[in-house]
């Protein structure tokens, strides 16, 4: 509903003027018909709820729809468009609902777009920042086969399993980097703070220092006196490498080089694989010739280095290689997962193959995350063991001996 302020006469010739809750301004004019006043004017007027939701629209660029938003978008049209409801007013009614500034703006323009005749794929992929390839890919094939709130429905799962993996990846991450922020903390306090002070005890007595001393407090007078140009530095060097991995040949090297970090390399690279698999078995299952399916695939798995060899599978099978084939070429799977891959080519189940294998890469990934904590304790041990014996030698040594020549 719209409030419409208006302007017309009565049956007197009079002037009159006004305010009415409507769907449209057409419907006030039929109104304002029936009860004998003749529109002069009929101007929709912004409620003080639509005023909010223009402030917060201009602050868009601040926000962001999160994987829960679209789960519960998902959720929410499966449950709509099974119970027949049609898909503009449930756009519309999803946008009056919804807490996010930017999400309900989406939805007022694809009910925009879809009450100007467009197909809802087509007004998804006018928020290529919103939905992803697949996504439209989905819903396009939910809509030439009369099957959309399935497609919702797969959506739906899809990004619940996503954002689980994505949940335990955190998890696992979270402890490591915890530890290695507050080491890095405790080395810039000693630097800054710790280091001086001894400085200044040490000088008071005289006498040569040890070289592991005299290294430190290089160190330390180099941070003291030259810190604005290291913050300057480092906040340069990571726009830099912003900048830089957003290039195409920056981020095709990144994502090659981060598969092979240590310890973490492994765990990424099963991710992705998981998640091509996942994604490639829904794709098929929902109809979509197996060509186009790898190119929505090469751009869903999210490292810019596996999607080229996806691409380059593609190309295979366009030459006319069986999908097997040119799974082997690229050189991505494990031979246990290439007999699962194998044996569903030549079943003609290789949506249900691909779904397996996208079980056995989430259980490896589920036991890797489980497990790295453990497989970094022992890196973490080391240098804080190095960071304790650094001060020993440098701080406490000289401290002794400084301690054994007075006593002495």
């Amino acid at each position: 509903m719209a409030i419409f302020s208006y302007r017309g006469r009565n049956k007197e010739g009079s002037e009159v003027k006004g305010q009415l809750d409507a769907l449209s301004a057409s419907l006030v004019a039929a109104q304002l018909t029936a009860d004998g006043i003749t529109p002069i004017t009929i101007e929709e007027k912004a409620s003080e709820i639509q005023k909010q939701k223009s402030q917060d629209i201009q602050l868009k660029f601040l926000q962001k729809i999160s994987i829960d938003e679209l789960i519960m978008f998902c959720r929410q049209m499966y449950s709509l468009t099974k119970a027949g409801v049609p898909i503009t007013r449930a756009m519309r009614g999803l946008a009056n609902t919804v807490k996010n500034p930017l999400m309900a703006e989406t939805l007022d323009q694809l009910a925009g777009d879809l009450e100007k005749g467009h197909a809802l794929s087509s007004a998804l992929a006018k928020h290529p920042k919103v939905f992803s390839e697949l996504y439209i890919s989905m819903i396009h094939v939910g809509e030439n086969t009369g099957q959309l709130d399935d497609s919702f429905r797969q959506m739906a799962a899809y990004l619940e399993l996503e954002r689980q993996t994505v949940k335990n990846v955190k998890q696992a991450t979270r402890y490591p980097l915890f530890v290695m922020v507050a080491i890095s903390i405790a080395i810039a306090i000693i630097n800054v703070f710790v280091i001086p002070a001894f400085k200044s005890v040490f000088e008071s007595f005289g006498g040569a220092m040890p070289w592991q001393t005299q290294v430190l407090i290089t160190i330390s007078d180099f941070t003291v006196n030259w810190w604005h140009s290291l913050l300057a530095a480092i906040a340069l060097s990571v726009f830099l490498f912003v900048r830089w991995k957003k290039t195409d040949a920056g981020r095709m090297t990144w994502d090659r080089r981060k598969l092979k970090f240590p310890i973490v390399g492994p765990i990424f690279y099963r991710v992705i694989l998981g998640r091509f698999a996942r994604t490639f078995s829904i794709v098929l299952k929902a109809g979509v010739p197996i060509e186009q399916g790898l190119s929505i695939v090469a751009n869903a798995v999210g490292n810019k280095y596996i999607g080229q060899k996806v691409a380059g599978m593609r190309q295979g099978i366009e030459r006319g290689e069986s999908f097997t084939q040119t799974a082997h070429q690229a050189e991505m799977f494990s031979p246990l997962v290439m007999q699962m891959l194998a044996v569903g080519e030549e079943t003609g189940r290789v949506d249900q193959m691909l779904e397996e294998a996208a079980g056995f890469y989430e259980q490896e990934v589920e036991y890797d995350l489980k497990n790295l904590t453990s497989a970094i304790e022992p890196i973490l041990i080391v240098a804080i063991g190095g960071m304790v014996l650094v001060l020993a030698l440098g701080v406490f040594l000289p401290l002794w001996e400084l301690s054994t020549t007075i006593n002495g």
